[in-house]
């Protein structure tokens, strides 16, 4: 994902030097400085986003907003109106996107089913305007739930004892969670996210444990290494 992000933005600078250069050379005659470029510094990014980003929802919010400007700016449409309704737009397309991800199935949700009735407890870390570690060393894990909000949590699974598939349930609301895990288990996130995110910087393995993580990233985001 990250060569592919690379490559497309690779694409896009040629594309522009060879567009500044042609017209140097007066071989094409093109108004670069059009009324609205600058939209594209709000759309370039977001078109690469959509294509290498897991999540898609923030990205096609800025496509959103990035194109209505430029149509605005070309004056096809009126500003004063698209402002009014660009942030019901907003609005409904978080809305959607949160109502379709509680229909769709969580693998994380089945494991913390499965632990309540085998009577076990997750261990609950909650950092709000602060911050919180949670370490395992030496210890089982089977899961735990994360909770930042305008904060920060860290949780170090470095030292754990993973065997089995598990689970980690995370809600970061304008704040930020970091996870580190051990080299021998994948990572898979199942996360809904609203202008926020997470970060898996971890690699795939073959026949290994996976610790599966859902909740919401609102404002905020989760960073896994």
């Amino acid at each position: 994902m990250k060569k592919t992000k690379a490559v497309l933005w690779g694409i896009v600078l040629v594309a522009i030097g060879v567009l500044f250069a042609l017209n140097t050379l007066e071989i094409i005659d093109v108004d670069i400085f059009f009324a609205g470029w600058w939209t594209f510094i709000i759309i370039i990014p977001c078109v690469i986003g959509f294509f290498t980003a897991r999540e898609k929802l923030g990205n096609i919010i800025g496509i959103l907003v990035g194109v209505v400007l430029l149509l605005c700016c070309q004056n096809i449409m009126d500003f004063s109106l698209v402002w009014k309704l660009l942030v019901p737009a907003i609005i409904i397309l978080v809305g959607i996107k949160i109502i379709t991800s509680a229909f769709m199935p969580k693998r994380a949700n089945d494991i913390m089913e499965n632990m309540k009735k085998d009577g076990k407890t997750p261990n609950e870390v909650c950092a709000t305007f602060g911050e919180n570690k949670l370490n395992y060393d030496g210890e089982m894990f089977d899961g735990a739930v994360l909770t930042a909000t305008f904060g920060s949590v860290a949780c170090d699974l470095r030292k754990a004892i993973i065997s089995a598939d598990c689970a980690i349930r995370v809600s970061a609301t304008f704040g930020g969670i970091e996870i580190l895990v051990p080299s021998h288990v994948n990572v898979k996130s199942e996360c809904t996210a609203v202008f926020g995110g997470v970060s898996n910087e971890t690699s795939k393995k073959e026949n290994a444990p996976t610790i599966y993580i859902s909740g919401n990233c609102i404002f905020g985001g989760v960073e896994v290494k």
